[in-house]
């Protein structure tokens, strides 16, 4: 029953964090990933068909959202470099 519990409070804490704006929902992901998936990951969770196939879902779009927000944050890392440059050469 424990793990039934806890891999119920690890969905409702995937599905809060989905709802959070980006800078806030990767740094909440790191903190998710490093709470509920260190050891055995995604197959320690004893969930419920339909509670599997959500939680599937939103970590499948995580993994999206990352990959995006990696790209986002190497251009805007990029763009204040130019501007670094452009500012110490002025």
């Amino acid at each position: 029953m424990e793990r039934r519990n806890r891999s119920l409070e690890a969905l409702k804490k995937l599905i809060y964090i989905n709802s959070l704006d980006p800078s806030d929902r990767a740094k909440a992901l790191i903190i998710w990933v490093e709470s509920y998936l260190p050891n055995d990951g995604i197959f320690d969770f004893d969930l419920e068909l339909d509670d599997l196939k959500q939680l599937a879902e939103l970590f499948y779009a995580n993994i999206s959202f990352l990959k995006k927000h990696k790209e986002d944050t190497r251009n805007e890392l990029l763009r204040t470099q130019k501007m670094r440059k452009f500012i110490d050469h002025s």
